[in-house]
């Protein structure tokens, strides 16, 4: 990608790689479709098809069962020593960082993510979970009992089995790469369903996984839909566990299927309608970016994004007039352009849902700000779009959104705060922006969410495990709760004599 200036206009080269991987990846081959059937990913800069991919179903779910339960049963993967799965794990890591660039664009024109993000996030940072779990593969161990009785005994951490992993659109690489590195540090193998609005990225991992060395049935991708493969995936009796990030309805029916088939583990991160808290003891011109950031991040496309805004009374009119000066600067265009802040929604679909909650906003009675308009081009683009005026229990205040739409809402005192703040079904994450250790100590523990970030926002860390409370689901990613959630504890009890412990 190049560019060059022409007086106040910069006009930008986008150099689109070409698409490699179209088909499914089973058993360490790209195949197509049993019914042969292909879906369209569209690029939502400009509503044109970039490639047709291997739609996938019930019957190519059982064939990438199959394999995965074949290499877990019979396969090296669960009995290599793990350091053995981590020197694995790490050539991998090496494959993505050759390859970044050429990731980073594929999301982009899938995803509508910005590639300057791609690069210098996205992609770099998932080569850094491969590296994260790499290291922990080989520090799986079980403990030494101390038994109240004439017993030796101890315990085993071993794979859970088969994971079923069905990941989202807005982060195709991240949570690629978030539930696919632990599972495999554990020993497990599995089947991938990336999201149908984006399925790209995931046959060039497996792709790469297969150069990397891992074997054959171990990583498998079943690209398609969701009633279809996801179904399949979250009802089949030969997985053992469903790993699932998406909206909550999606949630719902992904355990009922796991519950009514063979009782699967689930581990669910759902939805979110993260509140972002600004006490008046605060810089204003120092958190008005921050909360900018936190909303419009990835074009509101993420379930922690910060959309309930929390000003106090004393700084609320400097707050919006900061953040008014500091959205002047905030450009939304090609994503592909180093100097765009803010790309497409991912698809024509979620982009007349956003459009549909802006109108819903002004009806119910908010104050549009700013923005709530798209963009007059090709493409999926919509204004940045604040409200005022918003009360608790106004749909925009309620439903996650997932765009950049902002809710401003004034309060008076922390009991006020912490009460309204936690006056929703979901529980991913929050904010706290405050100067006061008091406040901070206080409202973080009485805020009900997974994640909570005081004096910054997407507090991301490797080593800081991911999940939510209530509605938001169960089970964490990232850290080492990352891991052990792809193990499950065996008990051994011995004793030297052949006799029961109870004679």
């Amino acid at each position: 990608m190049g560019g060059e200036r022409n007086g106040d206009v910069e006009k930008t080269t986008i150099m689109i790689p070409q698409v490699k991987f179209t088909k499914l990846f089973i058993n360490g081959e790209f195949v197509d479709s049993i019914s042969g059937k292909t879906f369209e990913t569209i690029d939502p800069r400009s509503e044109e098809v970039i490639a047709k991919v291997a739609e996938g179903d019930r019957a190519d779910v059982d064939s990438a069962v199959k394999a995965a339960r074949e290499a877990f049963d019979h396969g090296p993967w669960p009995r290599l020593p793990g350091s053995e799965r981590g020197k694995i794990m790490l050539k991998l890591a090496d494959l993505i960082k050759e390859n970044i660039e050429e990731l980073a664009a594929i999301e982009t024109m899938d995803a509508g993510n910005l590639y300057s993000l791609g690069k210098m996030m996205f992609v770099n940072d998932g080569a850094q979970v491969f590296r994260y779990y790499a290291g922990a593969a080989d520090k799986i161990h079980g403990e030494t009992l101390k038994m109240s009785r004439e017993l030796h005994g101890y315990t085993l951490l071993e794979p859970v089995g088969v994971v079923g992993h069905i990941i989202p659109w807005n982060f195709p690489t991240q949570m690629f790469c978030m539930k696919v590195a632990p599972a495999l540090a554990a020993g497990c193998t599995m089947v991938v369903k990336p999201a149908e609005q984006t399925p790209l990225s995931a046959l060039f991992y497996a792709h790469l996984a297969k150069l990397a060395g891992v074997p054959d049935g171990v990583i498998n991708v079943v690209t398609g839909y969701g009633p279809t493969v996801g179904a399949a995936i979250s009802s089949h009796m030969d997985i053992d566990m469903v790993s699932f990030t998406g909206s909550t309805v999606t949630g719902h029916r992904i355990m009922e299927a796991a519950a009514t088939s063979n009782l699967k583990q689930v581990c669910l991160e759902l939805g979110g309608k993260s509140p972002f808290i600004v006490f008046d003891d605060v810089d204003v011109d120092k958190i008005a970016p921050l909360a900018l950031n936190a909303c419009l991040f990835n074009q509101g496309q993420i379930c922690v994004a910060g959309t309930r805004v929390f000003v106090q009374e004393g700084i609320y009119d400097k707050f919006v007039e900061r953040l008014l000066e500091e959205l002047k600067a905030w450009v939304v265009g090609d994503p592909f352009d180093p100097h765009v802040n803010q790309g497409p929604q991912v698809t024509k679909k979620q982009y007349e849902r956003v459009l549909w909650y802006i109108e819903l906003g002004k009806k119910e009675g908010a104050t549009l700000l700013t923005g709530g308009k798209p963009l007059d081009r090709k493409g999926y683009y919509i204004e940045p779009t604040i409200f005022t005026d918003v009360k608790d229990d106004m749909t925009i205040a309620k439903d996650e959104i997932f765009g950049p739409v902002m809710s401003i809402m004034k309060f008076e005192s922390m009991e006020e705060v912490i009460k309204r703040a936690n006056n929703t079904k979901y529980g991913l994450a929050a904010g706290i922006m405050t100067n006061n250790i008091n406040t901070a100590n206080t409202v973080s523990r009485s805020i009900r969410a997974g994640s909570v970030w005081i004096n910054c926002y997407f507090g991301f860390d490797n080593d800081a495990p991911a999940g939510g409370y209530k509605m938001s689901g169960f089970g964490k990613d990232l850290g080492i709760n990352g891991l052990h959630k792809y193990l499950q504890v065996k008990s051994i009890a011995s004793t030297p004599i052949y006799n029961s412990p109870w004679l």
